[in-house]
């Protein structure tokens, strides 16, 4: 057990997407994976990560939980500097999940001048090894896969569950994008689960893929392959609450049906506004916040004076901005003279994208009517109809909030 506090709270990051600093030199390689990673920042996780951990040895969560791609693409180095960063955690449990690009991921490279370098990938044996004091926290282990269960407190318990499809050894192909849960994994599950009603505990569900449709334009390979098989274990066990990454979108879906379940994913932790979620329990209820991650406070002198790390939010944003732009959904979002119409569809795609990926998407039917109706969006639409789904996924005129969500027991 972490905690005897009934009272406790624990934090949630996701899509770290870290690679080492000692794997790159800042080179024309390295650049050129910058300028396309699909708006991840790849050069200051090292910082973030490393402030983050400090305010957490100033605030004193029970845990931090990592719901998957703790690394850029599974580099064993990558995976060993997040273990070396939190290890200086002495009040709070490091809990971390794979996610799909971390395990025998093809893509590990490291960069150096023009050149790509293969580096060593990770296998479940080494990320075991690597985080033995996750491994350590556990109550049970599933021999199968790299899931296991931990018991937070007197009354909830924290199943974490490895939704990622990889082989048996290194390989040289692209990680796999979706997943599912293993037969063999679901026999465990269902072993914690029956341990937990005869014990009166809470399950809470951890992993990297979701287990509902967060998005109807865009969920091929996000959502779990046999996700109704545990939307019905869910239902069957009256879990509450679920958690996932993946999508690095902010998103809160559910109850879906009969399934009680209500799902929050937290947004990418390297994009936009380096959200984290914080989760507190206690005997009536659990509650969700998202919180957005101000690091200045928790930087070294040094690192004060360095104006990217004193303005991170705005250099996140504006990787955003050369992202979309780069993907030819829109000119260039930051040349200067645009003609006026060009700069309104620009900054309307771009406050879209900007809001759907932070989770501030809800908006009245009226103000949705406004936008639909405007010349900017309908030059967007016409000028980009392949967009014209993904687009009128991005608001939501429903009254539930992304943001925050509350289960009473």
């Amino acid at each position: 057990m972490i905690t005897d506090k009934l009272n406790t709270e624990f934090w949630i990051i996701t899509d770290t997407h870290l690679i080492a600093d000692s794997l790159h030199d800042n080179g024309p390689a390295f650049v050129r994976m910058q300028n396309t990673s699909q708006g991840k920042d790849l050069v200051y996780q090292e910082v973030a990560l490393s402030a983050f951990c400090k305010m957490a040895q100033e605030k004193k969560p029970a845990a931090i939980i990592v719901t998957g791609d703790v690394t850029f693409n599974g580099e064993l180095i990558s995976t060993q500097k997040f273990q070396e960063i939190f290890s200086s955690l002495t009040e709070t449990k490091l809990l971390v999940l794979p996610g799909n690009h971390d395990i025998y991921d093809g893509w590990a490279r490291s960069f150096k001048g023009e050149k790509q370098i293969l580096t060593p990938q990770v296998g479940p044996a080494a990320w075991r090894q690597i985080f033995k004091s996750t491994y350590d926290c556990s109550l049970s282990q599933d021999p199968h896969s790299l899931a296991y269960s931990v018991q937070l407190n007197p009354q909830y318990l924290l199943i974490m569950l490895d939704s990622n499809i990889y082989g048996t050894q290194e390989n040289f192909t692209s990680p796999i994008t979706a997943g599912q849960i293993s037969d063999d994994q679901f026999v465990w599950l269902e072993k914690q689960l029956i341990n937990a009603r005869k014990q009166h505990l809470r399950p809470l569900l951890f992993m990297h893929h979701t287990l509902y449709v967060h998005n109807p334009a865009v969920n091929r390979g996000f959502v779990l392959n046999n996700a109704p098989m545990l939307r019905q274990i869910c239902k069957e066990f009256d879990i509450k609450m679920a958690f996932s990454g993946h999508i690095h979108a902010q998103n809160i879906a559910g109850p879906v049906g009969k399934t009680p379940t209500i799902e929050v994913v937290t947004s990418s932790f390297c994009s936009y506004d380096q959200a984290y979620g914080v989760v507190q329990v206690n005997p009536e209820k659990v509650t969700y916040q998202r919180e957005t991650f101000a690091m200045k406070p928790y930087l070294t002198k040094v690192q004060q004076q360095n104006y990217t790390l004193t303005h991170f939010h705005q250099y996140l944003k504006e990787i955003q901005l050369r992202n979309l732009s780069s993907n030819s959904a829109i000119p260039d979002p930051l040349a200067e003279n645009q003609p006026p119409l060009i700069k309104q569809v620009n900054e309307l795609f771009l406050s879209m994208n900007y809001n759907y990926f932070t989770g501030h998407n809800h908006i009245s039917q009226e103000e949705l009517n406004r936008i639909h109706d405007s010349v900017a969006y309908q030059t967007l639409e016409a000028q980009h109809p392949k967009f014209r789904n993904y687009m009128r996924t991005l608001y939501d005129t429903t009254d539930h909030s992304n943001l925050e969500t509350t289960v009473e027991y």
